[in-house]
């Protein structure tokens, strides 16, 4: 019989298995992956009862749109190859679909669950957009009809604006990389808001904007960004990161730009109310300065002059009503007294009997005469001179 080297018979085994499963649809479940640095995978797909090697070439695998995991259930697609040096056979993958599931909604949720652990989606961290901006940047394709509807509405409503269009690729293998690229550099000229956006299709033609080198730049860009990307039923990463997340490009302009007619009966508003305000300040100070002035007459000078001449006038009646008072009563007095001097003058008393007793003419009482002292009687005719003779007690 004839004798086979161990590299002549892996080459005739390496021939049959390579021509015989050219290619193999295998479903099975990933273990032990090994992502190499030279861009190849390495991994070993199994079921309950037996396992397989594989390995996915740098090639394949940068086309691959999500992530490889431990345990995943897979569906490869590919060739059945014989690595001679071990003499062990493994599947060449040409493709990997994830089973029960398609990659690229698998390859969503991943990025968008690990851009969320990674904070990109945090609201705390969400731009304002300012009111009345000047200069934006729409980051879509030149040709696409997204363009003239986000230029119609910007037409329409804000005139007084400057919009700069940086022409990128929106779908297709080198789309993500041209629109990361154009939020970076639009990023360096100050805008006040940056607007990427397309019109609507697949998930296939809106991949570019779930690409995570679109979802880094839009992170870390400074200028607010407006996710603009298709119909208002699709949802792709870059709305999740972006400040501001519409339905459409054509409502990118309407919430973004104000309008101008509004603006318009804005002013107007402002410009009654103004009115309003300053009218009612002058009234208030109006108000303000007749109180003032009430009170600085009332503690002016000339008013406290007046208030004293007041209080001097007062004084005066008063003096006058209590000099007439006072000399009324002293003339009742006076009248008084005058009458009681006239009803007791001796010129008065013309009664029997009566007379005055006077002593070097000054009016004295009877008692105060002693025996041999002379003395005058007199009434209001007649004045006798007389010599007290005896001084009795009358008991």
């Amino acid at each position: 019989m004839y004798t086979l080297s161990v590299s002549s018979l892996n080459e005739q085994i390496k021939t049959l298995l390579e021509t015989s499963f050219t290619r193999v649809l295998v479903e099975g479940e990933l273990s032990r992956i090994t992502f190499h640095n030279s861009g190849h995978i390495y991994f070993t797909l199994k079921d309950k009862d037996s396992a397989i090697s594989a390995v996915m070439f740098r090639g394949n695998a940068s086309k691959l749109k999500f992530q490889l995991q431990e345990g995943m259930k897979v569906i490869l697609d590919g060739a059945i190859t014989l690595y001679k040096p071990r003499g062990s056979y493994q599947i060449n993958c040409f493709m990997i679909e994830p089973a029960g599931q398609g990659a690229l909604a698998l390859a969503y949720e991943q990025l968008k669950q690990k851009l969320f652990d990674k904070g990109y989606f945090a609201s705390e961290i969400k731009k304002q957009l300012p009111k009345f901006p000047k200069k934006i940047a729409l980051i879509t394709s030149a040709t696409g009809a997204a363009l003239q509807d986000m230029l119609k509405v910007a037409n329409r409503r804000y005139k007084n604006l400057e919009i700069d269009i940086y022409d990128v690729l929106v779908q297709g293998e080198s789309a993500a990389s041209s629109i990361s690229h154009a939020i970076i550099i639009a990023d360096k000229k100050n805008y006040d808001i940056i607007v990427i956006g397309r019109g609507g299709g697949s998930i296939e033609d809106l991949w570019a904007f779930n690409e995570e080198i679109v979802a880094d730049a839009i992170f870390n860009a400074k200028t607010p960004i407006v996710s603009a990307v298709g119909h208002e039923i699709d949802n792709v990463i870059s709305d999740y990161i972006a400040d501001l997340r519409v339905p459409t490009p054509s409502a990118a302009m309407e919430m973004c730009l104000p309008d101008t007619n509004e603006l318009y009966q804005y002013l107007d508003g402002i410009s009654n109310q103004f009115s309003q305000i300053i009218e009612q300040k002058i009234y208030n100070k109006k108000q303000e300065l007749s109180h003032l002035k009430n009170s600085f007459i009332q503690h002016s000078i000339d008013s406290k002059i007046t208030q004293k001449l007041e209080i001097v006038k007062q004084l005066k009646e008063n003096f006058e009503q209590n000099i007439s008072f006072k000399l009324n009563v002293a003339l009742n007095q006076v009248n008084s007294l005058y009458k009681m001097l006239e009803s007791n003058h001796p010129k008065l008393k013309n009664k029997k009997g009566f007379a005055q007793i006077s002593q070097q003419n000054k009016l004295i009482d009877l008692s105060s005469l002693n025996v041999d002292d002379n003395f005058e009687i007199m009434n209001d005719k007649i004045k006798i001179g007389a010599k007290v003779i005896t001084k009795e007690e009358i008991i």
